[in-house]
């Protein structure tokens, strides 16, 4: 009855709580210092793409590892609360200067979006090590397939930022782009 009371998992579980505690410090670190995460991520896909280059291979993966990609890009461009949805509730994004100015939430915050997409790569990159995942395929019909996707669906995404007037990206304040278009009639008045 000795093995009954036996902690033989205890040090297993402290060590992994430790590491979950380590490693989400480093999470918790990295948050601000956005332009080195994606640098770092960056390199992650370099050494992914050179792997799979070197190998001749894997293009099943990479091109699953594309679908999932989009996936997100999807999520991080797309509103928290789609207009699609809320127009059925009564409720949607400002469409006039008059209407109540609500700033731009992602679906998917940027944080996540790296944090995903650089898991995808070290994911993709360990299963590079298993030959059995090397499916033989004609790679281009892959590619082409993957473009036609791409594009089909950013052209419904560009539509639907259009239909709903939104903008993911923070490009400033848009009164001064109004001030500098004022000026450039004015100018051009003048010259006129």
């Amino acid at each position: 009855m000795e093995g009954v009371g036996d902690d033989s998992g205890a040090p297993i579980a402290k060590w992994r709580s430790d590491f979950s505690r380590a490693f989400q410090y480093c999470l918790d670190r990295s948050t601000p210092h956005t332009m080195r995460r994606w640098l770092g991520t960056l390199a992650v896909a370099m050494i992914y793409v050179l792997r799979v280059y070197h190998l001749q291979g894997f293009y099943v993966v990479s091109y699953g590892l594309g679908i999932y990609i989009l996936n997100l890009l999807i999520g991080f461009l797309s509103p928290k609360d789609d207009p699609e949805l809320e127009a059925l509730d009564g409720a949607s994004l400002p469409t006039k200067g008059s209407d109540e100015f609500r700033p731009f939430i992602r679906r998917l915050p940027e944080f996540r979006f790296w944090y995903a997409i650089t898991k995808a790569f070290v994911v993709a990159f360990l299963l590079t090590f298993f030959s059995v995942l090397d499916v033989p395929v004609f790679w281009p019909i892959l590619l082409c397939y993957w473009i036609v996707l791409f594009v089909l669906t950013m052209k419904r995404q560009i539509l639907h930022m259009v239909k709903y007037k939104y903008v993911p990206f923070n490009i400033g304040k848009q009164v001064v782009l109004v001030k500098i278009g004022t000026l450039v009639r004015n100018r051009l008045q003048l010259a006129a």
